[in-house]
């Protein structure tokens, strides 16, 4: 696919954004939201209950015990006690610049192409494969990545499901395929931003199980023009 028909697509993509932002206005959506955050308000909280004791004679108070038993043990402290949480690392994505994106000349984008193709000539032909090209709606903004339907109906899952992707180094990616879609939503974003995925690359899917694809990439940006 070259420039002319990615730049099309983009324009095709930005008017259906205006179009479902107008019909959200004519829905009143903003007004109908701050009705409701204005109209929820917060149980009260009752006040606390004194606790009681017993005073001596001598005003000292008095340790009740349920049973003679526990009548010797030291007096239960109910003080909370705090631990250390633990923080799990999180990876931090950053967040690509919508408005200065880089499209691939047609001359990358043919060798990303031509070299995955290669890398695809090369694999076990008994796993089905198919090489799948990058444009910016896979790699910015929407990030959902339609499979080929003819490979979706022949290999993969009926029914929505969990599809791993193993990238080169072993690395394993957890997405969501809509089988009525044929493409992978939830996940793919990580997967995409974690290998700097851009318009012009190359991926090459090889189904080495049910609902496990290995991925192999190339970059259109390794075309030096020579």
């Amino acid at each position: 696919m070259g420039a002319t028909e990615a730049a099309s697509y983009e324009e095709q993509r930005r008017k259906r954004l205006e179009e479902n932002k107008k019909k959200l206005e004519q829905l009143n959506l903003p007004h109908l939201s701050l009705a409701l955050r204005n109209a929820t308000t917060s149980p009260k909280t009752s006040p606390a209950k004194q606790l009681k004791r017993k005073i001596s004679q001598d005003g000292t108070p008095i340790v009740l015990r349920r049973s003679l038993r526990v009548a010797n043990l030291p007096e239960a402290n109910y003080r909370e006690v705090t631990t250390d949480v633990v923080a799990r690392p999180r990876r931090l994505f950053k967040r690509r610049d919508l408005d200065n994106r880089v499209y691939a000349s047609d001359e990358a984008r043919e060798y990303a192409q031509t070299k995955a193709e290669e890398v695809e000539a090369g694999l076990d032909s008994k796993f089905p494969s198919f090489v799948k090209p990058m444009l910016q709606s896979h790699t910015t903004g929407g990030f959902w990545l339609g499979l080929p339907n003819q490979f979706c109906n022949m290999y993969l899952p009926k029914k929505d499901a969990t599809i791993t992707l193993i990238d080169e180094n072993g690395e394993e990616h957890a997405t969501t395929y809509l089988a009525h879609k044929k493409g992978l939503s939830a996940g793919w974003r990580g997967f995409s931003m974690y290998h700097e995925l851009v318009d012009g690359d190359a991926l090459v899917f090889q189904l080495v199980e049910p609902t496990t694809f290995k991925v192999y990439i190339t970059r259109a940006s390794e075309y030096d023009g020579s």
